[in-house]
């Protein structure tokens, strides 16, 4: 009987003599790369469909599975092929030190939107204002994601979904709505921008609602966003010293709307 779902819990679909090669090089082009055992983990705890998955050391990734997923320990032997590991590292720019790699399919630019536009929202939208710095959108998606906001928005011409931002944030792109907007088009809702001549952010309470703005690295926030801001927010910081990063910035807000819920989310 050929039907996978007969198949072992430990053998990937179509046994272990299947080539997921000729899979891979069909998608590579259209798919999103997630490169480590832990972007994989994300990415299937949250639903994603995976069409191909690789691994130098099946053995080595299952036991991480059982270590650190064991909720999805099942799902990721049925994807996993090991491959020689010279063909892995053909399959990757940066191997990962995990040996693990997979494909997997982006959600719908629809689905996204319609999330990101639903109202009563329970959880803020993150905007990042024309970002530059790739490992910093996916840090902000991972800490988005671990809070529950409602998802992430960029501005400008960052990929919201390029293979190091999708590493940054460890495959937690499928745990929140992430995509890329214009300024016009940002999801209704208060807006509430970061910038240091704002009001203190410890003076009030922010809505589930809210729709938080945080400028770019160096360039802050553009004046078409500041001049759609309802509200100019700044976070507590010791005098002389310029500036946060961009994920400490987000991480700081996000962490005070969550506390002023009483109890942190469950999520």
């Amino acid at each position: 009987m050929n039907d996978p779902a007969s198949a072992p819990a430990d053998e990937p679909p179509g046994g272990p003599a299947a080539d997921p090669l000729p899979t891979w090089r069909r998608l590579a082009g259209t798919s999103v790369l997630l490169d480590g055992f832990h972007a994989l983990k994300h990415a299937v705890r949250f639903g994603a469909e995976v069409p191909v998955a690789v691994t130098a050391d099946r053995a080595a990734a299952l036991a991480l599975a059982d270590e650190l997923a064991p909720d999805v320990r099942d799902r990721l032997a049925g994807l996993l092929q090991e491959v020689p590991e010279k063909t892995y590292r053909t399959l990757v720019a940066r191997p990962h030190p995990t040996a693990v790699a997979a494909l997997a399919v982006r959600p719908s630019r629809a689905t996204n939107l319609a999330a990101l536009a639903h109202t009563p929202r329970t959880a803020p939208v993150v905007v990042l204002d024309n970002p530059r710095n790739l490992g910093n959108a996916g840090a902000v998606i991972r800490l988005a994601a671990g809070f529950g906001a409602t998802g992430v928005v960029t501005t400008g011409t960052l990929d919201p979904w390029h293979a190091t931002v999708v590493r940054g944030g460890a495959g937690l792109h499928f745990a929140t709505a992430v995509e890329r907007l214009e300024v016009v088009d940002l999801p209704p809702g208060p807006l509430f921008a970061l910038d240091p001549e704002g009001d203190d952010i410890r003076g009030l309470k922010l809505p589930d609602d809210a729709v938080l703005a945080f400028g770019s690295e160096r360039g802050g926030l553009s004046a078409e966003l500041r001049a759609r801001a309802d509200h100019l927010l700044s976070l507590p910081m010791r005098p002389q010293v310029s500036s946060y990063n961009l994920a400490t910035s987000v991480a700081m807000t996000l962490y005070h709307w969550s506390a002023a819920q009483g109890t942190h989310r469950a999520l």
